[in-house]
């Protein structure tokens, strides 16, 4: 640094520049001579030097540019899905519950097994969305573990009506019901931490209020909104205040 300072630096510091361009040519003017100046120590130049010593070892750019990537080891639950950053990405339903690890870039989502590349998507935001390819699917969704939309509503049905219902609406919101298991089967593990009785309660309220989903759920009852009792709405205004006109006052 200190050399290009005093060779480009310096000498340009009492100029005037008009543009980016010209301001480029005067700085590549002033580092070709520098890199041909032959220096005291070496008895030769910077670009004798790289001529000699750099250029022949050096390699063939890449054809494509680098992409930085991340990897995460990960499993395909029983919808043959994986979660990667609150989306779900779909991979052959042969890799059911194996190992695997997916290549993350800003652009694509790749899933390798055993070193192999198995499935490839275009990376979407986190929207709790499924990117499903056709040829992942099985026959007739059917899995190893034999889960069907009758099988979690059953095992739903056991925890009570209202988590039956609220499963049913899970599912019936895919475009393939499938596509649902991870959360209904995630849904009915809520009874072990909460219990059954608060579950059900939680269902009825999600439902009232059209929340949807797997982590609304989880919300309400992690915050006790399950036990807190239901107001019911009046014909009464929220708020009352002699500034307030009402609805009448425009009749």
């Amino acid at each position: 640094m200190l050399l290009v300072q005093r060779w480009i630096v310096v000498r340009l510091r009492n100029q005037r520049f008009f543009s980016l361009d010209e301001l480029n040519a005067a700085i590549w003017d002033l580092l070709d001579k520098l890199n041909g100046k032959v220096t005291r120590h070496l008895g030769a130049s910077r670009r004798d030097l790289f001529e000699k010593l750099d250029k022949p070892a050096l390699k063939p750019l890449p054809i494509e540019p680098y992409v930085y990537a991340e990897w995460k080891e990960c499993r395909a639950g029983l919808d043959y899905h994986i979660d990667i950053g609150r989306h779900y990405y779909s991979v052959p339903h042969q890799l059911l519950k194996q190992k695997l690890w997916a290549r993350i870039t800003a652009r694509t989502i790749e899933v390798y097994f055993k070193g192999q590349r198995g499935a490839a998507h275009q990376r979407t935001s986190g929207n709790r969305q499924h990117s499903t390819h056709k040829d992942h699917m099985p026959a007739n969704h059917r899995f190893k573990a034999d889960w069907t939309p009758e099988r979690i509503r059953r095992q739903a049905s056991r925890i009570g009506p209202n988590t039956e219902a609220f499963v049913e609406v899970i599912m019936r919101q895919r475009r393939h019901p499938e596509q649902g298991y991870r959360a209904c089967l995630g849904i009915m593990r809520l009874a072990k931490t909460f219990g059954r009785e608060r579950l059900e309660a939680a269902c009825e309220r999600a439902v009232e209020i059209n929340a949807h989903s797997y982590s609304s759920l989880h919300s309400i009852l992690k915050n006790g909104l399950d036990r807190q009792a239901r107001t019911r709405a009046t014909d009464e205004p929220a708020i009352t205040h002699p500034n307030i006109r009402g609805a009448d006052y425009f009749h």
